[in-house]
């Protein structure tokens, strides 16, 4: 990924006063509204598909978060087709599939960004599998001690629609975000992965819109929380 695309990806980092950065504090600001009576310390974002933007929002959520003040870690549970340690400039030869099979430690998996306050853990090499890695009690005790580091946690997992990791992952969590382009993604299909979500004992704290058309008058994101209607940008 070349920098001018990292840049375009982290955008609240390469451009903070941007209009889709304040997009991006809008949807941190919905996530601890909705986390005023039950605490979302442990956050999940995925899509219904690959291609919807779900890796860039994490990544952008995590550093409004950290922006804010917060300690946040956030894990590229994407095992199969990870994208943080790209759009952070990171090394992925240690991450999450070295913690959990046991060749290093959190700390050592672990990487610190260019954000002050936000650390990531790459997703590592790609395991034979994936699954029955995040469903395992190593992962769980994973997830533990971040949450007892850490102010946010943030994970990044795979597409909702396409293999069971997310399902796995989604139990674990305070709550998870879907992000859906507008543009590929048909009603029935979004409501799918909804259903699919729930039926997982998810809580769901919003739904992103990602792409919509500005003409609209729309904005770029569209944050749906907590059975209200969300924030425009």
């Amino acid at each position: 990924m070349s920098r001018s695309t990292r840049k375009w990806s982290l955008i609240t980092e390469s451009n903070p006063k941007s209009p889709i950065s304040e997009s991006y504090r809008m949807l941190r600001t919905g996530v601890e509204y909705a986390g005023v009576d039950e605490p979302v310390d442990l956050m999940m974002v995925t899509s219904c598909r690959a291609g919807e933007g779900k890796s860039t929002t994490s990544a952008n959520v995590a550093v409004t978060f950290a922006q804010a003040g917060q300690r946040v870690l956030l894990i590229d549970a994407d095992m199969r087709k990870p994208s943080q340690h790209h759009i952070f400039g990171l090394s992925n030869r240690s991450g999450l599939t070295g913690v959990l099979n046991g060749r290093f430690g959190l700390e050592q998996g672990i990487q610190e960004t260019a954000v002050n306050g936000l650390d990531v853990l790459t997703a590592g090499q790609t395991p034979p599998n994936p699954s029955e890695m995040l469903g395992s009690k190593a992962m769980s005790s994973l997830l533990e001690l971040a949450k007892s580091r850490y102010d946010r946690v943030i994970i990044d997992t795979p597409p909702i629609m396409a293999v069971t990791d997310a399902h796995i992952v989604a139990g674990k969590c305070d709550g998870v975000l879907l992000v859906i382009d507008s543009g590929k993604v048909k009603s029935d299909v979004a409501r799918k992965a909804k259903a699919s979500l729930e039926n997982a004992g998810s809580r769901i704290l919003g739904v992103v819109l990602n792409n919509v058309d500005r003409s609209s008058g729309d904005g770029y994101y569209y944050y749906y929380y907590g059975g209200d209607e969300g924030q425009k940008a």
